[in-house]
């Protein structure tokens, strides 16, 4: 527990008659730290039944890949109040990542072959130390208040508990955000806002107090189906039904070792993760950049030409990656997402010439990948030395 000197003084004029009071200073005291938006959801809530049903349902159909996680922790997912013993209320809270608006309906990133996307949650600083940091100050600039809100009877007379989570325990994050009305579910199965679109990550706070739920809002997709039709893999199989395991993201982020070949000329130039159902969704045309420096792009990673990328060695990898999310590839992962991207390049000599200065360097498995990349690179050279009629 935080120690007197972490406490914060508070100079309050506010005055706090009903618990919505104290929620909406709350929201006020999140928006300061960076955060987008909050909502509240008891730890009790009727929903983490239902997820654990539907849960269990997607993971009968195989989807999940090598995402082995999600077959523990059920009960913890359907008991959140028994990740933190005292939790009575969740704050789910957004934090919005772009730093530049993207153009409007469309997937620019496929106009530029010879570069290698990152998606743009991850071109900065790994958001989840920034999100549970800022979610601890939130923590303690409440109990500072405690005192102010003894006279309403939500547990601020005992001790207070609280502890920060950011994609870091067998939580049911998005549906928990939905259902504290920060958006909706949208049809690529990522949360949606009216005034926001979908560019934002995820975090909760859970704490003692005992605090009304907030309401889940209208969802807003109708008979809109662009994500599903732009999604490179068609790893959206239904509306609001993902088959994770076939996702660009998982693949080139989660997946360790052999690509299926089916889906390597899918997956283009996107070397870690994939943004193609965000760019392609009308609502984020709404999209807010964030205020959160640690989000600005480093070492380049929104402009990185695929052969720059491929001549890392693996100290260069590190050291370009210290407290990026890109570590979570592995060097020999990150090689074969880009010699991928390679293989999806414009035909060049020089690119084949450069995936050969690799082959038997690090393992079979890369190997094979760029056995691949030299064979499409050679296909489309052929392709374009044979005349035309």
């Amino acid at each position: 527990m935080p120690t007197d000197k972490n406490k914060i003084a508070v100079s309050n004029s506010t005055v706090f008659a009903t618990t919505a009071d104290i929620k909406q200073w709350i929201k006020t005291q999140a928006q300061t730290l960076g955060f987008a938006d909050c909502g509240f959801l008891s730890v009790h809530h009727p929903l983490f039944t239902k997820q654990i049903e539907q849960l269990q349902k997607w993971l009968d159909k195989g989807y999940e890949g090598q995402l082995q996680f999600m077959h523990n922790n059920h009960h913890l997912r359907a008991h959140p109040e028994q990740l933190v013993d005292g939790a009575k209320t969740i704050i789910s809270v957004r934090m919005d990542y772009l730093t530049k608006a993207p153009t409007p309906r469309a997937v620019t990133d496929n106009d530029h072959p010879n570069q290698g996307i990152i998606a743009r949650y991850a071109r900065g600083r790994d958001y989840h130390k920034t999100m549970r940091s800022r979610l601890k100050q939130l923590a303690l600039n409440i109990e500072a208040m405690l005192p102010e809100w003894q006279h309403l009877d939500i547990g601020s007379d005992k001790e207070f508990v609280f502890r920060p989570f950011s994609d870091s325990a067998p939580i049911f994050e998005r549906p928990i955000a939905d259902a504290a009305g920060l958006g909706w579910t949208g049809k690529h199965t990522l949360l949606i806002n009216k005034q926001a679109g979908s560019f934002f990550v995820l975090g909760e706070l859970f704490l003692s107090l005992e605090l009304p739920d907030d309401q889940p809002v209208k969802e807003h997709c109708g008979s809109c189906s662009a994500c599903i039709d732009v999604c490179p893999t068609q790893a959206i199989v239904a509306p609001y039904e993902l088959n994770a395991s076939a996702c660009i993201s998982y693949l080139t982020i989660e997946h360790d070792g052999i690509i299926d070949t089916k889906y390597r000329r899918a997956i283009g130039n996107r070397v870690f993760g994939c943004d193609d159902c965000q760019l392609i969704c009308p609502w984020n045309r709404y999209a807010n950049l964030t205020t959160v420096e640690d989000f600005a792009p480093r070492h380049g990673l929104d402009n990185s030409n695929l052969l720059e990328l491929w001549q890392w060695q693996e100290a260069d990898f590190l050291n370009n990656t210290q407290g990026s999310p890109l570590r979570r590839t592995g060097y020999v992962n990150f090689l074969r997402n880009i010699a991928i991207g390679l293989g999806n390049a414009n035909a060049s000599p020089h690119v084949i010439e450069q995936l050969k200065s690799k082959l038997t360097l690090h393992n079979a498995m890369l190997d094979e990948h760029i056995e691949w990349a030299i064979a499409e690179q050679g296909r489309k050279l052929d392709a374009s030395s044979k005349p035309t009629s």
